[in-house]
Protein backbone atom coordinates (compact mmCIF):
# COMPACT_ATOMS: atom_id res chain seq x y z
CA UNK A 1 0.00 0.00 0.00
CA UNK A 2 1.51 3.66 -0.76
CA UNK A 3 1.53 5.90 1.85
CA UNK A 4 3.70 8.23 3.40
CA UNK A 5 5.67 8.82 6.72
CA UNK A 6 3.06 11.08 8.41
CA UNK A 7 0.08 8.88 7.76
CA UNK A 8 1.83 5.92 9.53
CA UNK A 9 3.32 7.67 12.43
CA UNK A 10 0.24 7.32 14.31
CA UNK A 11 -0.14 4.07 13.80
CA UNK A 12 2.84 2.89 15.30
CA UNK A 13 4.25 3.37 18.78
CA UNK A 14 7.55 2.31 17.93
CA UNK A 15 10.06 2.36 14.94
CA UNK A 16 13.01 0.26 13.36
CA UNK A 17 14.72 2.57 11.10
CA UNK A 18 17.38 2.04 8.55
CA UNK A 19 20.71 4.18 8.02
CA UNK A 20 21.73 3.97 4.92
CA UNK A 21 19.12 4.71 2.09
CA UNK A 22 16.66 6.10 4.52
CA UNK A 23 18.52 8.63 6.70
CA UNK A 24 21.61 8.68 4.80
CA UNK A 25 22.79 8.67 1.09
CA UNK A 26 26.24 7.65 0.01
CA UNK A 27 27.27 11.45 0.89
CA UNK A 28 25.25 12.50 3.94
CA UNK A 29 21.71 13.05 5.68
CA UNK A 30 18.79 13.29 3.09
CA UNK A 31 17.05 16.58 3.16
CA UNK A 32 14.64 17.03 6.07
CA UNK A 33 15.33 13.36 7.67
CA UNK A 34 16.95 14.86 10.64
CA UNK A 35 14.07 17.01 11.10
CA UNK A 36 11.51 13.96 10.12
CA UNK A 37 13.58 11.89 13.32
CA UNK A 38 13.25 14.13 15.59
CA UNK A 39 9.84 14.65 15.25
CA UNK A 40 8.65 11.09 15.38
CA UNK A 41 10.69 11.23 18.80
CA UNK A 42 8.44 14.63 19.76
CA UNK A 43 5.28 12.32 19.15
CA UNK A 44 5.99 10.06 21.89
CA UNK A 45 7.74 7.22 19.75
CA UNK A 46 10.56 4.87 20.69
CA UNK A 47 13.10 4.88 17.73
CA UNK A 48 16.03 2.68 17.53
CA UNK A 49 18.04 2.84 14.38
CA UNK A 50 18.73 -0.68 12.61
CA UNK A 51 22.25 -0.57 10.76
CA UNK A 52 23.67 -3.26 8.83
CA UNK A 53 26.76 -1.27 10.01
CA UNK A 54 29.83 -3.59 10.74
CA UNK A 55 30.90 -0.60 13.37
CA UNK A 56 29.74 -0.16 16.66
CA UNK A 57 27.11 1.78 17.90
CA UNK A 58 29.22 5.05 19.02
CA UNK A 59 30.93 5.58 15.97
CA UNK A 60 27.68 5.59 14.15
CA UNK A 61 26.15 8.08 16.46
CA UNK A 62 29.31 10.07 15.65
CA UNK A 63 28.53 9.81 12.57
CA UNK A 64 25.03 10.88 12.84
CA UNK A 65 25.51 13.88 15.00
CA UNK A 66 28.37 15.65 12.53
CA UNK A 67 25.51 14.98 10.09
CA UNK A 68 22.88 16.87 12.08
CA UNK A 69 21.21 14.15 13.53
CA UNK A 70 19.91 14.66 17.24
CA UNK A 71 21.10 11.49 19.44
CA UNK A 72 18.18 12.28 22.09
CA UNK A 73 15.47 11.76 18.34
CA UNK A 74 16.25 7.94 19.23
CA UNK A 75 17.15 5.13 21.68
CA UNK A 76 20.33 4.04 20.10
CA UNK A 77 21.94 2.48 16.89
CA UNK A 78 21.42 -1.33 16.99
CA UNK A 79 24.17 -2.08 14.10
CA UNK A 80 25.36 -5.51 13.13
CA UNK A 81 28.90 -4.08 14.69
CA UNK A 82 27.41 -3.58 18.25
CA UNK A 83 25.23 -6.83 18.09
CA UNK A 84 28.17 -9.03 16.66
CA UNK A 85 30.72 -7.41 19.67
CA UNK A 86 28.10 -8.93 21.69
CA UNK A 87 27.69 -12.15 20.30
CA UNK A 88 32.06 -12.29 20.27
CA UNK A 89 32.01 -10.97 24.18
CA UNK A 90 30.30 -13.78 25.04
CA UNK A 91 32.20 -16.78 23.04
CA UNK A 92 35.26 -15.90 23.83
CA UNK A 93 36.95 -18.10 26.22
CA UNK A 94 34.49 -21.08 25.03
CA UNK A 95 34.59 -21.69 21.59
CA UNK A 96 37.26 -19.03 20.86
CA UNK A 97 40.29 -19.10 22.81
CA UNK A 98 41.66 -16.47 24.69
CA UNK A 99 43.92 -14.10 22.51
CA UNK A 100 43.00 -15.79 19.25
CA UNK A 101 44.09 -13.80 16.12
CA UNK A 102 41.60 -11.87 14.13
CA UNK A 103 41.49 -10.19 10.74
CA UNK A 104 39.30 -7.29 11.31
CA UNK A 105 38.48 -6.01 7.33
CA UNK A 106 36.26 -2.44 7.78
CA UNK A 107 36.07 0.85 6.18
CA UNK A 108 38.25 3.80 7.80
CA UNK A 109 40.51 1.07 9.50
CA UNK A 110 37.62 1.08 12.10
CA UNK A 111 38.80 -1.91 14.63
CA UNK A 112 35.87 -0.85 17.16
CA UNK A 113 34.42 -4.48 15.99
CA UNK A 114 37.16 -6.41 18.61
CA UNK A 115 38.31 -3.21 20.54
CA UNK A 116 37.92 -4.44 24.56
CA UNK A 117 37.96 -8.20 23.37
CA UNK A 118 40.80 -10.20 24.19
CA UNK A 119 41.69 -11.13 20.87
CA UNK A 120 45.08 -10.15 18.51
CA UNK A 121 44.59 -8.12 15.44
CA UNK A 122 46.46 -9.18 12.85
CA UNK A 123 47.14 -7.62 9.07
CA UNK A 124 46.95 -10.82 6.99
CA UNK A 125 43.75 -12.89 7.08
CA UNK A 126 45.85 -16.13 6.36
CA UNK A 127 47.50 -15.54 9.68
CA UNK A 128 44.17 -15.53 11.63
CA UNK A 129 42.07 -17.46 13.99
CA UNK A 130 39.08 -15.66 13.44
CA UNK A 131 37.68 -13.32 10.25
CA UNK A 132 35.93 -10.39 10.62
CA UNK A 133 34.07 -8.93 7.87
CA UNK A 134 32.38 -5.72 8.75
CA UNK A 135 33.03 -3.86 5.83
CA UNK A 136 33.81 -3.53 1.93
CA UNK A 137 36.17 -1.07 0.48
CA UNK A 138 35.09 -1.40 -3.00
CA UNK A 139 35.95 2.25 -3.65
CA UNK A 140 39.90 0.77 -3.42
CA UNK A 141 39.61 -2.44 -4.18
CA UNK A 142 38.07 -5.15 -7.00
CA UNK A 143 36.49 -8.10 -5.87
CA UNK A 144 39.68 -10.42 -6.97
CA UNK A 145 41.64 -8.43 -4.69
CA UNK A 146 39.71 -10.21 -1.90
CA UNK A 147 39.95 -13.98 -3.70
CA UNK A 148 43.67 -13.48 -3.05
CA UNK A 149 43.51 -12.06 0.35
CA UNK A 150 40.50 -14.81 1.80
CA UNK A 151 41.63 -17.86 -0.11
CA UNK A 152 44.23 -19.23 2.06
CA UNK A 153 42.26 -18.80 5.14
CA UNK A 154 39.70 -20.57 3.46
CA UNK A 155 41.44 -23.21 3.01
CA UNK A 156 42.64 -23.88 6.59
CA UNK A 157 38.78 -23.24 7.61
CA UNK A 158 39.00 -20.16 9.63
CA UNK A 159 35.59 -19.18 11.34
CA UNK A 160 34.22 -15.69 9.52
CA UNK A 161 32.16 -13.07 11.00
CA UNK A 162 30.11 -11.40 8.44
CA UNK A 163 29.16 -8.11 10.29
CA UNK A 164 27.43 -6.51 7.83
CA UNK A 165 25.56 -8.34 5.54
CA UNK A 166 24.83 -5.65 3.10
CA UNK A 167 25.59 -6.98 -0.71
CA UNK A 168 25.74 -3.68 -1.87
CA UNK A 169 26.48 -0.25 -0.34
CA UNK A 170 26.19 3.54 -1.43
CA UNK A 171 29.56 5.28 -1.77
CA UNK A 172 29.98 8.71 -3.15
CA UNK A 173 31.09 6.91 -6.38
CA UNK A 174 28.28 4.82 -6.74
CA UNK A 175 26.61 1.94 -5.45
CA UNK A 176 29.53 -0.31 -4.93
CA UNK A 177 29.61 -4.11 -3.78
CA UNK A 178 29.41 -4.69 0.05
CA UNK A 179 30.59 -6.54 2.73
CA UNK A 180 28.01 -9.04 1.92
CA UNK A 181 29.40 -10.07 -1.12
CA UNK A 182 33.05 -10.65 0.24
CA UNK A 183 31.48 -13.00 2.87
CA UNK A 184 29.82 -14.84 -0.11
CA UNK A 185 32.92 -15.34 -1.90
CA UNK A 186 34.38 -16.27 0.92
CA UNK A 187 31.61 -19.03 1.15
CA UNK A 188 32.28 -19.82 -2.37
CA UNK A 189 36.03 -20.76 -1.56
CA UNK A 190 34.62 -23.07 0.98
CA UNK A 191 35.02 -20.84 4.09
CA UNK A 192 32.28 -20.74 6.58
CA UNK A 193 30.34 -18.20 7.28
CA UNK A 194 28.21 -16.46 10.02
CA UNK A 195 26.23 -14.01 9.37
CA UNK A 196 25.21 -11.23 11.52
CA UNK A 197 22.95 -8.26 11.06
CA UNK A 198 19.73 -7.92 9.02
CA UNK A 199 17.91 -9.86 7.88
CA UNK A 200 18.88 -12.56 10.53
CA UNK A 201 17.06 -13.11 13.83
CA UNK A 202 20.11 -12.18 16.32
CA UNK A 203 19.76 -7.99 15.15
CA UNK A 204 15.86 -8.06 16.08
CA UNK A 205 15.89 -9.46 19.39
CA UNK A 206 18.38 -6.97 20.56
CA UNK A 207 16.61 -4.02 19.06
CA UNK A 208 13.20 -5.26 20.24
CA UNK A 209 15.16 -5.40 23.77
CA UNK A 210 15.98 -1.88 23.29
CA UNK A 211 12.44 -1.05 22.45
CA UNK A 212 11.54 -2.90 25.72
CA UNK A 213 7.01 -2.92 25.63
CA UNK A 214 6.21 -1.38 22.35
CA UNK A 215 3.88 -3.44 20.54
CA UNK A 216 3.31 -1.61 17.35
CA UNK A 217 6.45 -1.53 15.59
CA UNK A 218 7.06 -0.79 12.54
CA UNK A 219 10.49 -1.26 10.27
CA UNK A 220 11.54 1.47 8.12
CA UNK A 221 14.22 0.21 5.13
CA UNK A 222 15.57 0.87 1.24
CA UNK A 223 16.29 -2.88 0.75
CA UNK A 224 13.59 -5.74 0.55
CA UNK A 225 16.17 -8.52 1.24
CA UNK A 226 17.29 -7.29 4.05
CA UNK A 227 14.77 -4.62 5.63
CA UNK A 228 11.70 -6.02 4.71
CA UNK A 229 12.54 -9.63 4.91
CA UNK A 230 14.08 -9.45 8.38
CA UNK A 231 11.50 -7.41 9.87
CA UNK A 232 8.44 -9.59 8.87
CA UNK A 233 10.17 -13.02 10.24
CA UNK A 234 10.98 -11.02 13.40
CA UNK A 235 6.70 -10.49 13.45
CA UNK A 236 6.98 -6.81 12.74
CA UNK A 237 5.27 -4.72 10.02
CA UNK A 238 7.78 -2.89 7.43
CA UNK A 239 7.72 0.18 4.86
CA UNK A 240 10.19 0.34 2.20
CA UNK A 241 11.51 3.72 1.61
CA UNK A 242 11.49 4.65 -2.53
CA UNK A 243 14.77 6.36 -1.72
CA UNK A 244 18.51 4.69 -1.65
CA UNK A 245 18.91 1.10 -2.90
CA UNK A 246 15.93 0.97 -5.39
CA UNK A 247 15.36 4.71 -6.37
CA UNK A 248 15.96 4.13 -10.16
CA UNK A 249 13.60 1.59 -10.07
CA UNK A 250 9.82 1.78 -11.60
CA UNK A 251 7.15 1.02 -9.67
CA UNK A 252 6.53 -2.29 -11.88
CA UNK A 253 9.98 -3.02 -11.46
CA UNK A 254 10.03 -2.27 -7.66
CA UNK A 255 6.91 -4.19 -7.07
CA UNK A 256 8.58 -7.06 -8.75
CA UNK A 257 11.45 -7.20 -7.62
CA UNK A 258 9.39 -6.98 -4.10
CA UNK A 259 7.44 -9.95 -5.37
CA UNK A 260 10.63 -11.74 -5.50
CA UNK A 261 12.12 -11.32 -2.21
CA UNK A 262 9.74 -9.69 0.56
CA UNK A 263 6.72 -7.75 -0.36
CA UNK A 264 5.93 -4.58 1.79
CA UNK A 265 3.56 -3.64 4.05
CA UNK A 266 3.51 -0.30 2.84
CA UNK A 267 5.60 1.55 0.41
CA UNK A 268 6.38 5.69 1.17
CA UNK A 269 8.39 7.88 -1.44
CA UNK A 270 10.95 9.03 1.67
CA UNK A 271 11.93 9.64 5.26
CA UNK A 272 9.67 13.09 5.65
CA UNK A 273 6.60 14.14 7.67
CA UNK A 274 6.39 16.84 4.79
CA UNK A 275 4.98 14.84 2.28
CA UNK A 276 6.17 13.58 -1.07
Amino acid sequence: MKTDLASLAHQYDAFLIDQFGVLLDGTGAYDGAPAALSALAQLGKKIVLLSNSGKRAAPNVARLTRLGFDPDSYLTVMSSGEAAFAELKGRIGKEIPLGASVWVHARDHDMSPVDGLELTPVEDAAAADLLIIAGSRADEFELAQYRSWLAPAAQRGVPAFCTNPDMKMLTPLGTRFGAGAIATLYEELGGKVEWVGKPFPLIYRLAHDELGQAERVLCIGDSPEHDIAGGQAAGFATALVRTGLHADLSDTALLEHCRSTAVPDFIIPRFSLEGP
